[in-house]
């Protein structure tokens, strides 16, 4: 017989909880409309569909780099009150993200050493910058003669480590594959598939893996959704 006195087990807070998302561009048509979806903590999750279809928009608004129309975002419980520079430092830096095009997501101005370090300068937790930035580099496979080159002076594959890397520099809970392998030839793709698994296991950290590639994500995910479908959230 259970003791009535016994507390009651604390419910499992969600790493990541969409409800019922509507979110566009400018006055155009929504692209993702009334869409849920629900990461536990520690899950992997894929997100599947074919280019356009909005999963991409999604995941942004997952990141909180995009407003949605309408609709919650919450991440580990917390709701989030603003969206880009204007969500709270600590959402914000909960969630890591790859993007699909590693050119468009780094400055070119930028060394592959700083663009790792960037978010650590851009939080001021410069202490643990050097040691962190080495233990990345070598953890994604980046030479240290590569650290001090351009974007311009590597390859795709290259710079994608170096962005999967700055993705993972402030230690996130949450961590956004947006197409992350697209562009990346099956021994890279490996690579950094490892990379995060690793880092998954270290860290017990979530993941929402979005993607056009089902053999992909269901060997790498423990379940997948299919979009643009709606999307129960778990139980």
């Amino acid at each position: 017989m259970s003791d009535p006195t016994a507390p009651t087990p604390a419910v499992p807070v969600p790493a990541l909880d969409l409800t019922a998302i509507t979110a566009g561009y400018e006055r155009r048509p929504p692209v993702v409309r009334d869409i849920s979806l629900r990461v536990a903590e520690g899950e992997a999750v894929g997100l599947l569909g074919p280019s356009g279809c909005g999963k991409s928009t999604l995941a942004r608004v997952a990141a909180l780099l995009h407003r949605p129309r309408s609709g919650t975002v919450h991440l580990a419980g917390q709701p989030a009150t603003g969206f880009r520079h204007r969500a709270p430092r600590a959402l914000r830096t909960r969630v890591g993200v790859v993007f699909q095009q590693p050119r468009q997501a780094a400055d070119p101005r930028l060394t592959l050493h700083d663009l790792i370090a960037e978010p650590l300068r851009a939080t001021a937790d410069t202490a643990a910058l050097p040691d962190r930035v080495a233990a990345l580099a070598d953890a994604t496979g980046l030479g240290a003669e590569l650290l001090h080159r351009h974007p311009h002076q590597v390859s795709d594959g290259q710079l994608q480590r170096a962005c999967l890397a700055r993705a993972l520099v402030l230690r996130p809970a949450l961590l956004i594959c947006d197409e992350m392998t697209a562009m990346l030839d099956a021994s890279t793709t490996a690579a950094l598939v490892a990379v995060v698994e690793d880092y998954r296991r270290e860290t017990g950290a979530a993941l929402l893996a979005v993607g056009h590639d089902r053999v992909l994500l269901r060997r790498w995910c423990d379940r997948v959704e299919d979009f643009p479908l709606p999307l129960t959230p778990a139980a």
